[in-house]
């Protein structure tokens, strides 16, 4: 399913969105500038992107920030990160000949030049909608897939809770576990994301962590039996909760801190006893470090969704002056689905 914002209109003509300004905390749409370019020359060993589909993170907070990170901030005055999908329109590359569909990093643009260096994969179009390159059979999913399966190394019959359950990241951790038998536990904001995760999703059971001050009682209900696989992406006062309903031998993978400051960079966190008590293993990772392997990780990802283990949704902003305020959007919660801008049309 989409859901649209705005209507600008998709246009042959380049344009990038560059950065103007660093968080205060909060990120704000005027700290990014839609500024006209010139259409850039190909040269030999080079082929021309006209980039389809722009995936939105939360992490671009952190991307943007001028504070510790595991990469330098996006320098102002340049141009956006992100990850995209797009089309070889021109081309001086032998291994991208016109017409190939490629999944890379050519940020908030209409129009790249590439030599292959930022190119994660060529997408088959005949395997799934291509948009779906930047989620559930891409990044996203390759993200759930690593924390899940390499991290938490998931068990059959093993209880799992996954934060922000409803997001591009959180719903493919729910898909994965219950197809490789597992039980999966939501916690999400709001009652339509509840029902996404139980009617959609698959989750054995959803958490509204915005119902109660405490998800505490919550959790008791859902997990009877304690907590085997723990994967974070909030921090704060979920995560203090969960922890509280670990096993002994529990596994905790934090992909991301989206409940918690970017900065002033948060004091702890401080060794929690249920760790030591628990014997448990808490482990953070970036997905950048498995690029190796993301091709095969991409095609189990594709085997689960071909055998219709897999549902996705997708929230689209049309047009890349609606970049800013879609990335708004989605680091407060408001988004219903993968967070998406429409750069261009089809092929």
């Amino acid at each position: 399913m989409g859901v649209k914002l705005g209507e600008a209109a998709l246009s042959d003509e380049n344009q990038h969105v560059v950065l103007r300004g660093r968080p205060d905390p909060a990120v704000r749409a005027d700290l990014f500038e839609p500024v006209d370019a010139e259409m850039p020359r190909v040269a030999d060993g080079q082929f021309l992107i006209r980039v389809i589909w722009l995936s939105l993170e939360p992490a671009m907070r952190g991307w943007i920030a001028d504070a510790p990170n595991y990469s330098e901030p996006v320098p102002i005055g340049a141009p956006m990160t992100g990850f995209t999908v797009g089309e070889v329109v021109e081309s001086r590359h032998p291994g991208y000949p016109v017409g190939t569909i490629v999944q890379g990093r050519q940020g908030w643009r209409r129009f790249a030049v590439s030599d292959g260096s930022d190119i994660d994969r060529v997408v088959d179009p005949a395997l799934a909608p291509i948009s779906t390159a930047l989620h559930v059979l891409g990044v996203n999913g390759a993200t759930a897939y690593v924390g899940l399966v390499d991290v938490c190394a998931v068990k059959a019959g093993e209880t799992v809770v996954v934060t922000t359950a409803a997001g591009s990241v959180g719903c493919m951790v729910g898909q994965i576990a219950k197809a490789l038998g597992a039980r999966a536990v939501g916690v999400t904001g709001g009652p339509d994301k509840v029902k996404a995760c139980l009617e959609e999703f698959g989750f054995d059971a959803a958490i509204d962590y915005k119902a109660a001050e405490d998800i505490g009682p919550a959790l008791d209900r859902a997990v009877p039996d304690g907590v085997d696989c723990f994967f974070d992406s909030v921090g704060a006062a979920q995560f203090d909760a969960v922890l509280e309903r670990i096993n002994v031998g529990a596994r905790i993978a934090i992909c991301g801190t989206i409940g918690m400051p970017s900065f002033p960079l948060p004091i702890g966190p401080r060794p929690n006893r249920q760790l030591l008590v628990k014997r448990a293993r808490m482990e953070g990772f970036l997905i950048l470090d498995h690029y190796d392997r993301y091709g095969a990780i991409v095609e189990k990802l594709t085997g689960w969704y071909r055998a219709g283990q897999i549902r996705y949704r997708e929230d689209v902003a049309v047009g890349l002056d609606n970049a800013a305020d879609a990335l708004i959007r989605l680091l407060s919660g408001q988004n219903a689905g993968k967070a998406l801008v429409r750069v261009g049309a089809d092929p």
